[in-house]
Parts: structure tokens; sequence; C-alpha cells
């Protein structure tokens, strides 16, 4: 059973193909290439690129996704048709797997800092077309797709999300999360306390 955060990552690919970095167990790949889409599937570790390959032998499937032992998107060669997808990791992490020149589709999942995540990525000459907000085990993973193209964004775009800022629930959360930071802040640091002030005010 595909967790849902990977199948709602899933749904978001609308390409043929897909390279997914760090691909962890390689259960993504699996379930799309069961529904036609090609796969390549890297990772930095071998152990769970053995791993991620024992899972593809167990539904015959060798033959079909294509293994990489490597960083991020070093050895790759990558079409204009794949989508890249990231997930697990954080936002800096990911930054730094894409310090290329490319132009693909990209369906990312950051563990944190999305404000930042948001803002890199745009500024490299891409949209937001599309965010799903999952809720799985008590925690919220917002799971972005960019698009080559401009749009303009405010703030609370970046921040919030264009789209995921529609999800009352997700905003109350976030309101929560940096309304308890700002409370446990000493109030001698007023910069912080400003910062925060800006977010919870959006």
């Amino acid at each position: 059973m595909l967790a849902k955060r990977l199948k709602q990552i899933a749904e978001m690919v609308s390409s043929p193909s897909i390279i997914d970095v760090g691909c962890d167990h390689a259960l993504l790949d699996i379930y799309l290439t069961k529904k036609g889409i090609t796969c390549t599937a890297t990772d930095i570790s071998s152990k769970v690129i053995e791993k991620a390959k024992a899972n593809i032998a167990k539904e015959n499937l060798t033959d079909k996704i294509k293994l990489i032992c490597t960083p991020g998107l070093e050895n790759v060669k990558i079409n204009i048709n794949d989508t890249i997808v990231i997930s697990g990791m954080g936002t800096s992490t990911i930054l730094n797997i894409l310090d290329i020149k490319i132009d693909n589709q990209l369906v990312i999942s950051s563990n944190n800092d999305l404000y930042k995540l948001r803002k890199e990525i745009v500024a490299k000459g891409y949209y937001i077309s599309d965010e799903k907000i999952v809720l799985e085990k008590k925690i919220y993973y917002v799971i972005i797709k960019f698009i080559k193209g401009h749009k303009k964004y405010t703030f609370k775009d970046l921040f919030l999300g264009p789209i995921a800022k529609k999800d009352k629930n997700y905003c109350q959360y976030i309101h929560n999360k940096y309304q308890n930071i700002y409370i446990q802040i000493k109030k001698g640091n007023l910069k912080n306390r400003l910062e925060l002030l800006k977010i919870l005010y959006i």
C-alpha cells in the first residue's frame, strides 16, 4: 500500500517519464512503472539502492526501472520530458541538487523552509502550477509542482503557497506553529519577534 504522500506525488506527475531523486525503497517508481511511466531512480546510498533493487525484483520490474547510485542528479542523463521528483529532503539539499541548468517540470516535497524553496525556484524562472497538502500521521506535507514560466507572487504566496493558502486547516496549523515560536522567543530578541509578527499577520 503506497503512503498517501507518495500517492499524491504520483498523481501530480503528468509526463511520460520521471527521475526520482532520493528514491529510498523505490516504492514510487514501482507504482508509476505499473502505470506505464518510465522511471529512473537515484540515491546517494548504496545500501538504499540495494534495497530498492530487491523491491523492484519482487515486482518483476528489474528491466523496467533504472537505478543509479549517485548524489542528486550527478551522472544522470536528463531528458526534457522527464519530471524531476524530489521528496523527503530539506530545502537546502534540494536547492543544491537543482543548482544546474534545467527546464524540466519539478514535483517537490521538502520537509522544511517552504518559503525559501518557493522563492528560490521561482527565481530560477519557474511558476507554481499546483500544490497539494497531505496530512499523514499527524504531519502536514506540502507537495509543489513547478513549471517553467513566470508569475508574480506576494510574500504570502511564497510563505503559505499561492494554492496551499486556500486550505484553512493548513493555514491555521501554520499560524499556531509560529504563534508558539513567537511566545517562546525572549522579549529582548526584538528582530526575531518582528519577523514572526510579519508572518502571523500575513
